[in-house]
């Protein structure tokens, strides 16, 4: 597979981390940690009842000291690592699995648990203790900052950087993804389009299987590393 293969984009969801013990954002039950998404990530849901959408974000934070980085996301760290043409995995995901790991060539589109945002200003900070609504920010003085998650009906982050390594991609991989969430779920139609190989590994088909050149099916943890393992030869 590694022949002709100069440029690679990475997108992965839930499903990566699920297998860290992380739940993952659309279970069986339509919920996300026992509640409906419209009750805790969407604008509305913060202005109508922000000490729930707050609680729900402290305790998501609190999770991560628990959890440890899993074998795929220390199998996409050393290609990270090793892949001398341009590589970026651009994850779904609001923890810090991939970090951890030691991933550098990385964008989080959807924000982060640790990081707070003002309201008010803008401003991103880092931030791992609990946030109560009203907490102050340091660079306005306004009492507005929020979680640093992208809410439905908000702009993804760095689309422009995304739309860029998608369409100068020699190949492009799903990993753990619904396939049901715009715009990530439009990188593949993207990078068929400019001729890139895409590649889905799932444990399930997705929403979006019908794109991608090949699927393979089975956990993150076995198909991740086998893949990193014929990439790096």
């Amino acid at each position: 597979m590694a022949q002709d293969i100069q440029n690679i984009m990475i997108l992965t969801g839930a499903g990566i981390s699920a297998e860290s013990g992380l739940a993952t954002f659309r279970g069986p039950d339509g919920l996300w940690e026992g509640h409906r998404v419209e009750e805790v990530c969407t604008p509305e849901a913060i202005a109508r009842n922000p000490a729930l959408v707050h609680r729900f974000y402290d305790e998501r934070r609190a999770k991560l000291a628990e959890v440890a980085p899993n074998a795929a996301h220390d199998a996409l760290a050393a290609l990270d690592a090793a892949w001398d043409g341009d590589l970026l995995i651009v994850t779904q995901n609001v923890d810090d699995l991939h970090e951890r790991a030691g991933a550098r060539r990385l964008i989080h589109m959807h924000g982060q648990l640790q990081s707070a945002l003002c309201a008010a200003c803008g401003v991103t900070v880092p931030w791992t203790a609990s946030l109560p609504p009203g907490t102050p920010c340091a660079t306005c003085a306004r009492p507005a900052l929020r979680p640093d998650i992208v809410f439905f009906g908000e702009m993804p982050y760095a689309m422009d950087a995304i739309d860029e390594a998608v369409r100068n991609a020699d190949l492009f991989v799903s990993i753990g993804t619904s396939g049901a969430v715009y715009p990530a779920a439009g990188f593949v139609q993207t990078a068929r389009h400019v001729g890139a190989r895409t590649l889905e590994l799932n444990l399930d088909p997705s929403a979006g299987s019908i794109w991608f050149e090949e699927t393979r099916l089975g956990p993150a943890t076995q198909l991740v590393p086998d893949l990193v393992r014929t990439l790096l030869g």
